[in-house]
């Protein structure tokens, strides 16, 4: 559970973090785009945490499922 929340804080931190190396990265360097390595590994574990998010969310619909499903049947 905590690893979801962990996961979806991510989600809106990870593009924060970008923009603002972005930003950083044009004041004071604008001749060499060196964000694009940050923004590479920052999007590498974007993706992880988007799919640990997905999955939590498939785990959590699949036992509402089963739930309404066995509370259907009694």
């Amino acid at each position: 559970m905590r690893d979801t929340l962990k996961a979806i804080k991510f989600l809106f931190i990870g593009p924060a973090i970008v923009l603002l190396l972005v930003v950083i990265n044009l004041m004071a360097s604008p001749g060499q785009w060196w964000v694009q390595w940050a923004a590479l590994g920052i999007g590498i574990a974007w993706v992880i945490s988007l799919f640990k998010v997905i999955r939590a969310i498939v785990v959590a619909g699949g036992l509402a499922a089963f739930v309404a499903y066995i509370n259907s049947r009694s």
